[in-house]
């Protein structure tokens, strides 16, 4: 059963407001979609991984709860941060295990198969977070676009609301950072 955008905005913004009750009955309806982002970075990380899905959710949900500060707009933007959490974690452990290891076992993540600019392209996690934040120096927007599309799993129309763009803005953008992350990364090579 899929909770209303609406009934999971409303509990953010009581969360927001000091109900703790409201994160009580917020973690349920929004466990599944965590989960389901935490598994589509995992898919994409060794084997051999420290970390699992469950463990990547809870992890980026305490970092959500110690971060009183952010006043949440809806669901849209609680899963776009929450998307970014989960990013920030695993790079974060890529670079402590590279950092053990040079060139370690550094995290393969292929570019979304079904875009035909990066089929069957692999890249390592901590090289495409560098490529992304090369992207961000120049282009925020496309970063962004990025991260909410392909590490958010978010919608082009829902990157589009969390952005404040029109959905042609965002296909446009998203179209343009993938050809430039290809070459960007195709030169890191």
């Amino acid at each position: 059963m899929q909770s209303s955008a609406e009934e999971i905005s409303s509990l953010l913004h009581a969360w927001c407001d000091g109900d703790r009750t409201a994160l009580d009955k917020l973690i349920p309806l929004v466990y599944e979609e965590l989960r389901r982002i935490a598994h589509r970075y995992m898919r994409h990380e060794r084997a051999n991984h420290t970390l699992q899905t469950t463990a990547l959710v809870h992890e980026a949900f305490l970092q959500l709860v110690k971060a009183q500060q952010i006043e949440w707009k809806d669901r849209t933007h609680f899963f776009a941060i929450s998307a970014k959490l989960m990013r920030r974690i695993l790079v974060d452990i890529a670079r402590s295990h590279g950092s053990r290891k040079r060139g370690g076992e550094m995290a393969q993540v292929p570019l979304d198969s079904d875009l035909p600019v990066f089929s069957g392209h692999d890249t390592d996690l901590v090289e495409l977070d560098a490529a992304l934040n090369a992207l961000a120096g120049f282009d925020a927007r496309k970063a962004k676009v990025v991260e909410l599309r392909f590490f958010g799993g978010l919608s082009e129309r829902e990157a589009a609301e969390v952005l404040g763009v029109s959905l042609n803005t965002v296909k446009r953008d998203w179209g343009m950072a993938k050809v430039w992350l290809h070459c960007e990364l195709k030169d890191r090579e």
